[in-house]
Order: C-alpha cells, then sequence, then structure tokens
C-alpha cells in the first residue's frame, strides 16, 4: 500500500493530550492529508492527518445513500460537526456544532466569469449573536478554494502530488492548505459538506 503520511509513533502521556489540546486556530499555515476513505471497513468516509502525519479528524459515514446524518469527528471519536443534507429543488447540506454555530452550503447558481469553474456559497450563522458571515467554495477543475465574504483565501484543497516521480497517490487522497488563523476544523466542516453535495461521502 502507498504511503499517504508519515509513520509517526507518539507516546501516549505526551503527544496524543498535545493533539486534543492544541487549538484548531493557530498563526502559521498548516497543511493537512485528506484520505476520502473511512478507518471503518465497509463505510464510506473520510480521515485527516497533520503534516506530521498525526490523525486529526475522521468521518464515518454508515448511510449507504449517504443521506443520513454524518459527523465530524476528532482523534477521540468527539463530535465537532453533524452534517444533515436537504432534498429538493435546491440541494444543500447544513452543519452545526455544539456551541450553536452552524452553516448551510449550498451550490451558487450564478453564472461565473471564470469560466468552466463552479462555486458553491456557504453561510453561517451563530445562535448566540446571530451574526451571519459567508463563505465561498470555487471549483476548477480538481483543485477549489475557499474565500471568506471579502474574498479573502481561506484555504485551498486538491490532490496530493508525491515528491517521488511516478508515484501517484490516486484520486481519493488530497492536500488541504488551510491559511494562518483559520480555524481549520471549520474549513473541514466545509469540506465535507461539500463532499456530501458532490457524492464523494
Amino acid at each position: 500500500m502507498v504511503q499517504i503520511h508519515p509513520v509517526q509513533t507518539l507516546p501516549v502521556d505526551s503527544g496524543v493530550r498535545e493533539v486534543k489540546s492544541s487549538p484548531y486556530v493557530t498563526t502559521e499555515q498548516e497543511s493537512f492529508t485528506i484520505w476520502m476513505r473511512s478507518l471503518v471497513c465497509h463505510s464510506k468516509g473520510c480521515t485527516v492527518y497533520d503534516s506530521k502525519g498525526n490523525l486529526i479528524y475522521r468521518v464515518d459515514n454508515y448511510d449507504s445513500k449517504s443521506c443520513g446524518e454524518v459527523y465530524l469527528m476528532d482523534l477521540y471519536r468527539e463530535v465537532l460537526f453533524e452534517f444533515q443534507q436537504s432534498f429538493g429543488l435546491f440541494k444543500s447540506c447544513e452543519g452545526c456544532n455544539s456551541n450553536g454555530t452552524r452553516f448551510r452550503l449550498r451550490k451558487n447558481f450564478k453564472i461565473s466569469p471564470r469560466g468552466s469553474s463552479s462555486s458553491y456559497k456557504a453561510v453561517m450563522e451563530s445562535s448566540k449573536d446571530d451574526q451571519q458571515s459567508c463563505y465561498k467554495i470555487l471549483n476548477h477543475r480538481s483543485v477549489f478554494i475557499i474565500e471568506d465574504g471579502s474574498g479573502r483565501l481561506m484555504a485551498e484543497v486538491k490532490k496530493k502530488q508525491s515528491n517521488v516521480n511516478g508515484l501517484d497517490f490516486g484520486e481519493d487522497v488530497l492536500t488541504m492548505v488551510v491559511e494562518p488563523q483559520v480555524d481549520h476544523s471549520f474549513i473541514m466542516g466545509i469540506v465535507i459538506a461539500y463532499g456530501l453535495l458532490k457524492c464523494k461521502l
């Protein structure tokens, strides 16, 4: 099997606790590897590793039709976001967490000046202060980027490239680069919602 992330042995009393206690927002750009496979056999989902090879997020989708509730979890299976799809004239996916933060992702039907690219719009609302923020996914071929309402780049997701000539990780191994001062758990939530709408999870 092709190794998609570095192998690193972590002491139970140090490294693992650091992962659990580490914030989701840092001052540096961060890179993650998304493997569009579940750790659970015969189920859909994905597994996310950081640049050191530590397991950070996981998604296990036991619904073969991918229409039930789906959960984004951390290393300890603590639910960070819960997702529910809506089917109708305009298909959408809603994500929410225990802090009252929720967002809805749907396809943007406005004509884009960027040729063959397509876009999705995520509207986030917090029940604490009722403030809304908009985010946008711009998809062009195998690369998509996430921007905030002002057009600031937040993250980029694309097929993972190997440093070894001729080695191909396949279509289900992706690289996600998150910009500084951006909550990567929220970015991961948008990526999961996008994957559900694209029937990739």
